[in-house]
């Protein structure tokens, strides 16, 4: 997954917000655009957006942004930058195959911080990954994983957008959309309130859910989810993605090493190849 857009409306409070409780990076700022991420990968996109309102209750859009982290002690040490800044903790949960605390950002965007267990600990029945949420203690995995250096400073090693989950409209529409058409596998069908959807044998790489958002329609243009970033390893990769979407009647924009197109949701899902921005 590459970097998350997001259309905000306080760049400056938002660029700190990353910054400094996140403990993200200022990659780049041009303009009514601040990039952070960790080194030099970009993790998420601001784009200054004043003329837009916030959107309404039950709308689709982003559920949250999920920035994985190598270690259990690179994540406690970001966690421990939060409770400093007093950002707006919404839970934690083992999911066996990561453990995960939840965050709102300043203008209410959904963050997941988290670590993944080895994948040869993931447990696979007919086909799907098993996944739970299961009681996990924020002050305990602290106490366990947060290091004296992680106390003192924030750790800037690596970190990386590990997936991204929608609120959407109906499973079905995203199972057609993102399985049938844009071509994830499914790794997990929820009790048909939630999709989990992967390459290469992840758990998920995007997730869509209707907890908040059944029977959205497409989105107006609103702040929050500006557009989705996938990367593929090659150009080859970007051409046989559109000529599906050609196939399947979905518009698209292909300069030969990017596609853009929407979902049924009206978000922006921009393909790129490897080594393309």
């Amino acid at each position: 997954m590459g970097p998350v857009t997001l259309d905000v409306a306080d760049l400056e409070g938002m660029t700190a917000y990353y910054r400094d409780a996140v403990t993200l990076q200022v990659i780049s700022e041009d303009g009514p655009v601040a990039t952070l991420g960790r080194g030099a990968t970009p993790i998420i996109v601001l784009r200054h957006s004043p003329e837009l309102k916030r959107a309404a209750p039950g709308s689709a859009g982003l559920f949250h942004t999920a920035i994985l982290f190598p270690t259990q002690a690179a994540l406690a040490a970001t966690l421990a930058s939060m409770a400093r800044a007093g950002a707006r903790y919404v839970g934690s949960a083992d999911h066996l195959v990561s453990k995960a605390f939840y965050f709102e950002d300043p203008e209410g965007n959904g963050i997941e911080l988290y670590w993944d267990r080895d994948r040869t600990e993931w447990s696979w029945v007919h086909g799907q990954v098993e996944m739970d949420s299961t009681l996990l203690d924020a002050s305990a995995f602290l106490q366990e994983h947060l290091t004296e250096e992680g106390q003192q400073a924030p750790d800037t090693g690596d970190a990386v957008v590990g997936h991204v989950h929608l609120s959407v409209g109906d499973i079905d529409t995203a199972r057609e959309f993102y399985v049938d058409r844009l071509g994830f596998d499914t790794t997990n069908a929820w009790r048909g309130q939630a999709l989990f959807v992967s390459a290469g044998g992840y758990h998920h790489h995007m997730a869509m859910n209707v907890w908040n958002s059944r029977g959205a329609g497409p989105r107006f243009p609103s702040l929050g989810l500006g557009q989705v970033d996938i990367v593929v390893p090659t150009p080859e990769d970007v051409g046989e993605l559109t000529e599906r979407m050609t196939h399947f009647g979905v518009q698209s924009a292909d300069d030969g090493r990017t596609v853009t197109l929407r979902d049924p949701w009206a978000n922006t899902i921009r393909v790129e190849a490897l080594g393309g921005r």
